[in-house]
This record gives structure tokens, C-alpha cells and sequence, in this order.
């Protein structure tokens, strides 16, 4: 018996150590230390499953989903090398910014590499923020897995296990789950190269909060280096906007568990991230923000930028085409979709708060008409399809920015139509669901057959619309389609800044002071006059706080939260003599269009589609 026993046990053993040996041979595996930080660059190794062939190709991604550019990341990885089992180095050759060969592959039996961060050097390249990375030894490191971790060709739907060493006083924010019970040591597994790229982590001093929504758990994670605001603050109305978004929604979901890291950048470094938003993935969203934003204004941020990015789990996440679900990182094909990714998702991150009551019907009709305005300064005669396929080469490049102009106009259209066709019914979040359960995330629709599905999913006068507005060259008549939920146009006049007018300042820094002073010899705003700030004085003061150069930016930030007829102290010098001004504020206005409700037997469509 006891020889039986043993034997099996043996035999058991032996089982136990194939399959552990047999996971292991159908993995990547990727190690991170950033308990060693030299020259600040974190090493990366990554093992791959046995090589099939002489020669195989490594790729570090040129671009990644949803930022629409050409960053090439492999710029910032430094001294790649290969070895194979004894650790006696193979010979690898450099094809380009983002891609090595390396020879005798057979042989393979690991790679590593330095990676450098790319918010230190923000003056020498285009990556926006929310895209990049962080090394900032033992406080903070954003891992934007796309910046670290590369792919073989042959092994980009092979899983991959993600092993992160750390400081036991940092954590890491992140929706995958760690199966490492050990504070200094995280693993993740994967089913592809892109769910990797898809899931960030950000490693810094523990600080976040986690709630539930219906069944999904929401993770806020916050580093702010100078301790000025933490997840706590920001949690409330975060969770008040998830809260709204998910009861928007209604039956849609897609995920269980969804993070939002927010990195709070200190703009008065010069050498910290400068590029302030977010960049969406399918669980997760990564945020930059200014750490000198006063409160409220942070959470007025948060809450445009972060439902927008959250809305992405209806799309691209649920609903997308083959160009993204087989999405090549470095010879990219784009889909002809922009306007439903970005377009829709913005028109729903818009729609959803005066659905829930977080805006006035008023306030929705000003950004609509915002973007008819900012749309007006692209071109408008541009086929946004043609645009989208094409968005990473010049002409096209230059009109990204109208995805969320122009593109959420054509979302608003679109549910427009459905809502007059259905008797106030049915909506474009309708057709969104009906498109959801149509593909998934999991089988994605040919890019040139989606407007034909559309159309069978909707009306005649959809397809009509996306033919001729969104696949041709005709503008967009906005002002017919706001007549059928019976709201016209009309003249308003909007608050606009008193330091600035669009680009052009009214005030400028002494570079030999860092001193701020207002432009001589130019009109100044009511603002200036009101006060009996003439043009030369030099701004010490406002309201009891200092500014100069050094945070200029916080004033700036500080003024789009001012009030008509608030009382302002400011401190000028002239002429060499310091005097406190006391007196109200007093804004510039502009002129601005916007739109209201005028045709009162059509209120009830109209309040199906702003509250249905």
C-alpha cells in the first residue's frame, strides 16, 4: 500500500511538474525590477516559448489604439540583448526604431532590455501624456504596458505572464488580477499581446479608493506628488458620474471591474508630463491632469474626460472592426470608423449628463453648439471616413481633433433621425446595444459592411445620412435636424478669460524676474480698467497669493473659476511702488451661438431624446 502510494504520488508529481513545465513553454514571460533604477531606466526580460525558426523578429509598438499617432516607442529602449540557455549572447540586429531580428532564434532563450520613461523629455517628442510613461524611482511609475513590453511576431496570441518586482511601499493600481500574495512581487497573466497593452499599471504610494456599480467594481487610484489631493476627494463625484454613466447605459456591460489612474503632473517642475487628458482602454483609463487645478475644476475635468474614456466599453470595446481587433502596432491599417469610436462615445459623454441631470438643457445645447463652432474651422467638406482610414498621413492627420467635434455631431444626428422615425422610441444608444449583441468583443464587423448593418438595424433615412454626411463630402445642415426635436438657433454671448483672448495674451513675463506684467499699449478688458490695472504694471498678488513665472499656470487655472461681480483683491507695482487694488470682477464677453427650445408641440420628442 505504502508502495502504491508513493507511486502514485510520484506519478503525480511527475504530472504536476509537466503541466507546470508545459504552462510555463506556452507563455511569454516578462520581468520587471523597478527595485533597480539606473540612469532612470528599468530593465525588462522577457522568455519566450521555444523559437520554430532561424530567425525571428522582435517589435516594440509605433503606435497603439486610440491614440491616433505615430509615437515609435522602441526610441526608448535602450541595449537590447539576446541569449540562449547558458547565457551566451546571440547576435541581433537593429531594423529601425521599433524592431530587431534576431539571428539564430533556435537558440533563443530570453532577451532584455532599458527602458527610459517619457515624461522627463516631453520637449523632445509628440506622445501625449496619457500614452506615456513614468520612472520616478521608489514614488511613482506609470506603466503604460505598450512603452515596456514588446511582441514576436509568431507570439502575439500566445498568453503572457507579467511578473512586476517592487518596492514593498508602492502598490499597484491595475484591473488585472495579481496572483503573487507577496507585497514586492506582482504577477499577471494574459490571453494575448493586446489584452497586456490594454491593461496599465501604476506603481506609487497606496492611495485609492474602490466602489461598486451594480456589478461592476470601479477602482480610482491618484498620485499626487505634492499630497494635494487624494482618491478620497476625488471619489465622490467620480463615483456620482460612474453612478449616472452606468444607469445611462442601463442593461450594457462589458466589464467587471474598471480603473481609473490619475496622474497629477506638477506643471511647475518643467520636467514632469504637459500634456494634460486621458487615453482610454477597455477597463481601465489613464489620466493627466495638473495637480495646481483648484478642486472643483478638477472634478469638472475628470468628469468630460473620464466619461468619455469610460464610454469606450460600448466602443471600440463591444462594437469594433477587424483593423482593431487584429490591430497591427507597427504596419497599423486604420478602420473608416472614427466617427462611431470617438464621434459617438463623445456625443454619449456629452448626452448622459443631461439624461441624469448633472447639466441643464441649456448648458447641452451650448457644447453642441461649441462643437457646430470649432467643426466650422475644419474642413468640412472632407469625407470623415476618408479622414478616419487615412488619419496617421497629412492632410488627413490635421483633422483628428474634429472625431470629437464633428464626429459627436454625427452621433447626435444619427439619434436624432432614430428618434423621429420611432416616435421618441428608440435612440442611438438602441442601435448601439442591437450592434453589441450583433459582434461583441469578440468577433468584429468588416470595416465596409457597417453601414449597410445600420441601416437594416434602423431606418432608410440612417443610411441615407452616413452615405451622404459621414461617407461623403456634403456638410452637415445642423440646424434642420435640431428643427426636429423642435429646438432653433439663437445669439448668446459666452464669459471668456480675462488674462487671455484664444491665443492672444494680455499679459507677459519679465524673463529676468519671472515677474508677471500686463502688455503695454494694447486694449485691455473692462476687467483691467475696472480695477485700475494699466497697461506695464507687474501682477504681484491676487487674492493674497503670490504668482510669478514659476506659477503663472495655477493663476491662470485659478481665473476660469471666477464670477461675474466676486470681489478681487490684486497687488501691482508701478513705477517701482507696490499698492493693493480692491474692487469686483468684471468678464469679458464674447458673442457665441447656441440653440433653444422653441416649438412646444414637439417637447415630447424632444425630452425623449435629451432624458429617455
Amino acid at each position: 500500500m505504502k508502495q502504491l502510494i508513493l507511486t502514485l504520488a510520484l506519478a503525480g508529481s511527475l504530472l504536476a511538474f509537466k503541466a507546470s513545465a508545459q504552462s510555463k513553454a506556452d507563455k511569454v514571460l516578462v520581468d520587471i525590477d523597478l527595485n533597480v533604477v539606473k540612469d532612470d531606466k528599468v530593465m525588462v526580460t522577457i522568455t519566450p516559448p521555444k523559437m520554430k525558426t532561424n530567425e525571428a523578429s522582435f517589435h516594440i509598438p509605433k503606435i497603439v489604439p486610440g491614440t491616433y499617432s505615430e509615437d515609435d516607442y522602441g526610441k526608448f529602449v535602450d541595449n537590447l540583448k539576446a541569449y540562449d540557455a547558458k547565457g551566451n549572447p546571440i547576435a541581433v540586429a537593429k531594423m529601425d526604431d521599433n524592431s530587431w531580428t534576431i539571428k539564430d532564434a533556435k537558440k533563443l532563450a530570453k532577451i532584455t532590455y532599458w527602458v527610459n520613461d517619457t515624461y522627463d523629455v516631453e520637449d523632445q517628442h509628440d506622445i501625449f501624456s496619457p500614452a506615456g510613461t513614468n520612472i520616478l524611482e521608489g514614488k511613482n511609475f506609470l506603466l503604460n504596458m505598450h512603452g515596456f513590453v514588446g511582441y514576436f511576431d509568431d507570439f502575439k496570441a500566445t498568453p503572457y505572464q507579467l511578473n512586476v518586482a517592487h518596492p514593498a511601499t508602492l502598490w499597484g493600481a491595475t484591473s488585472m488580477t495579481d496572483t503573487d500574495a507577496s507585497n514586492t512581487r506582482d504577477s499577471f497573466t494574459v490571453s494575448r499581446y493586446a489584452e497586456l497593452v490594454e491593461n496599465p499599471i501604476m506603481y506609487s504610494k497606496p492611495d485609492y479608493t474602490s466602489f461598486k456599480v451594480n456589478d461592476m467594481e470601479i477602482l480610482i487610484a491618484v498620485y499626487s506628488p505634492n499630497g494635494t489631493f487624494t482618491a478620497e476627494a476625488l471619489t465622490p463625484d467620480m463615483k456620482r458620474m460612474v453612478t449616472a454613466q452606468k444607469n445611462f447605459l442601463g442593461a450594457f456591460n462589458s466589464t467587471k471591474k474598471y480603473s481609473v489612474l490619475i496622474y497629477l503632473t506638477d506643471v511647475n517642475t518643467g520636467t514632469d508630463a504637459h500634456g494634460f487628458g486621458a487615453l482610454e482602454h477597455p477597463t481601465a483609463t489613464t489620466v493627466v491632469m495638473p495637480e495646481a487645478m483648484p478642486l472643483d475644476q478638477l472634478s469638472e475635468q475628470l468628469k468630460d474626460v473620464v466619461s468619455h474614456e469610460f464610454f469606450h466599453i460600448v466602443t471600440p470595446l463591444s462594437i469594433h472592426s477587424k483593423e482593431i481587433h487584429f490591430f497591427d502596432y507597427n504596419h497599423p491599417k486604420m478602420s473608416e470608423h472614427l466617427w462611431m469610436y470617438e464621434g459617438v462615445t463623445e456625443y454619449f459623454a456629452n448626452l448622459f449628463q443631461i439624461n441624469q441631470g448633472l447639466i441643464t438643457e441649456d448648458e447641452f445645447y451650448q457644447r453642441m453648439a461649441g462643437k457646430i463652432a470649432n467643426a466650422s474651422n475644419m474642413n468640412d467638406t472632407m469625407p470623415f471616413t476618408k479622414m478616419s482610414a487615412n488619419v496617421l498621413n497629412k492632410p488627413y492627420k490635421d483633422q483628428y481633433l474634429n472625431v470629437y467635434e464633428k464626429g459627436a455631431l454625427i452621433g447626435m444626428c444619427v439619434d436624432i433621425i432614430i428618434r423621429e422615425k420611432s416616435g421618441g422610441q428608440r435612440g442611438i444608444l438602441d442601435l448601439m446595444q442591437k450592434l453589441s449583441a450583433a459582434y461583441g468583443k469578440d468577433n468584429p464587423f468588416n470595416d465596409n459592411e457597417l453601414f449597410a448593418k445600420i441601416t437594416a438595424l434602423t431606418y432608410p433615412e440612417v443610411g441615407e445620412f452616413l452615405n451622404t454626411y459621414v461617407a461623403g463630402e456634403t456638410p452637415i445642415p445642423y440646424e434642420q435636424f435640431f428643427a426636429k426635436m423642435g429646438v432653433t438657433q439663437k445669439a448668446t454671448k459666452v464669459p471668456g478669460n480675462v488674462f487671455l483672448k484664444g491665443q492672444m495674451p494680455y499679459i507677459t513675463v519679465n524673463p529676468s524676474t519671472k515677474e508677471i506684467v500686463v502688455l503695454p499699449q494694447i486694449a485691455l478688458p473692462e476687467f483691467y480698467s475696472a480695477l485700475g490695472i494699466k497697461g506695464g504694471d507687474t501682477l504681484l498678488e491676487i487674492n493674497g497669493k503670490a504668482y510669478n513665472l514659476d506659477n503663472i499656470y495655477d493663476m491662470i487655472m485659478a481665473s476660469q473659476l471666477w464670477k461675474e461681480d466676486d470681489a478681487i483683491t490684486v497687488k501691482i507695482k508701478r513705477d517701482g511702488n507696490e499698492t493693493t487694488l480692491k474692487g469686483k470682477i468684471k468678464l469679458p464677453y464674447e458673442d457665441a451661438t447656441t440653440f433653444e427650445a422653441t416649438d412646444k408641440s414637439k417637447d415630447k420628442l424632444k425630452e425623449a431624446w435629451l432624458k429617455g
